[in-house]
């Protein structure tokens, strides 16, 4: 295969040669992302992958255990119909937000037949012609679609192995064709069936809150909404670096896609718990701004994803954030929540701020909420 001298660049060194800032923009120089170095035959990981060791191990739960471990899945078939139904699933997601900070969710009302053309799309889109997806390739935080391997590349202890599409939604999207052709129709109709879903959520865990349905919402937790289509190829190396490393997200709520793959792992307890793919379902997760307005109720809690001999895996993060559009709106802890017994621990901020924040930190430290802490 002939090879060219970007990519030559961004393959392993010996390690008396390593100069880690020259092989990160080695690899950014490519614009080919982590497919590229597959594509390119690669049988040992660069060196700007190495986690360490003690980053990718995990601690195994004994079998009398692993029952007990298990994230709560959530039937919404009868939210609308059945008012015990949907009293017992309020209970279910409060209890797995305080608790776990993650849940699924079945018979949610998106059809299986546009989730797997999701999936495919997606593919489709990172399995094109390099030639293709460099048209996309840009670390501009602005552009609103945006083809890009590691965001946080230059400031992370180690690179993930995984590439990122990420595509903002609402409220302002961009014209129909600047997304990627390969996925533009079925991302638009998604993203009409996603927003639905957030609506359903965001009121469940207003009630779960303890709140009127509508309080998440009309405070903006759902303004806006951004896509993060990933692209974790086979890993010739997989104990020695991760899919995504641990990190908890910076929004206030994010629904998972992914293909039957796995690798999800989400820390309870201090143990990693896998969490497989369900059928037909989706996964939800608390993000870190929803843990500051719940003042803590609600948990943001740090997850990963295994990298893996099989691949590619494919999935696709619904994230619900209002940072789209210019806003001077401060978050802070929901007055009703609070009392003389349950201060306020958080600082107000700007989602924009906080973002800045996260950003600079990377991934792999510490979480940005700590800094916003009284």
């Amino acid at each position: 295969m002939e090879m060219d001298s970007d990519l030559q660049k961004a393959l392993p060194t010996e390690e008396h040669g390593y100069d880690r800032a020259k092989e990160l923009k080695a690899f950014d120089d490519t614009k080919a992302g982590v497919k590229g170095l597959v594509d390119a035959g690669v049988v040992t990981i660069p060196r700007i992958f190495y986690m360490p060791p003690e980053d990718i191990l995990s601690a195994k739960l004994d079998d009398d255990h692993v029952d007990s471990f298990q994230v709560t899945i959530i039937d919404l078939r009868n939210i609308k119909l059945d008012p015990a139904a949907r009293s017992e699933i309020v209970e279910k997601i409060r209890y797995a937000s305080e608790k776990w900070g993650f849940f699924q969710v079945i018979n949610h009302g998106i059809p299986q037949d546009v989730m797997n053309k999701v999936i495919a799309g997606v593919r489709r889109f990172h399995e094109e012609p390099k030639e293709v997806k460099m048209k996309f390739y840009s670390r501009e935080n602005e552009k609103k679609v945006r083809f890009a391997s590691n965001y946080d590349l230059y400031t992370s202890k180690a690179a993930n192995w995984r590439d990122t599409l990420f595509c903002v939604m609402a409220p302002n999207p961009p014209p129909p064709e600047e997304y990627p052709l390969a996925c533009r129709e079925i991302l638009i109709e998604y993203s009409e069936h996603v927003q639905s879903l957030g609506q359903i959520l965001f009121g469940l865990l207003s009630e779960a809150l303890g709140l009127n349905p509508a309080y998440l919402t009309d405070m903006g937790c759902m303004e806006g909404h951004a896509f993060g289509c990933q692209y974790y190829p086979a890993c010739p190396e997989p104990d020695r670096t991760l899919g995504q490393a641990k990190h908890c997200d910076p929004d206030f709520l994010t629904i998972l896609l992914q293909d039957q793959i796995g690798a999800l792992q989400v820390l309870h307890e201090d143990h990693w718990i896998d969490i497989p793919p369900p059928e037909g379902g989706l996964i939800v997760n608390i993000g870190d701004l929803l843990q500051l307005i719940s003042n803590d109720k609600f948990r943001s809690v740090e997850h990963r994803v295994l990298a893996n001999r099989a691949g590619p895996r494919i999935s696709v993060a619904c994230i619900f954030t209002t940072h789209f559009q210019q806003s001077n709106k401060l978050y802070g802890p929901i007055k009703e929540l609070l009392s003389a017994s349950n201060p306020p621990l958080y600082k107000e901020t700007l989602i924009k701020d906080y973002l800045k924040s996260y950003s600079s930190l990377g991934l792999d430290n510490d979480s940005a909420l700590a800094f916003l802490r009284l």
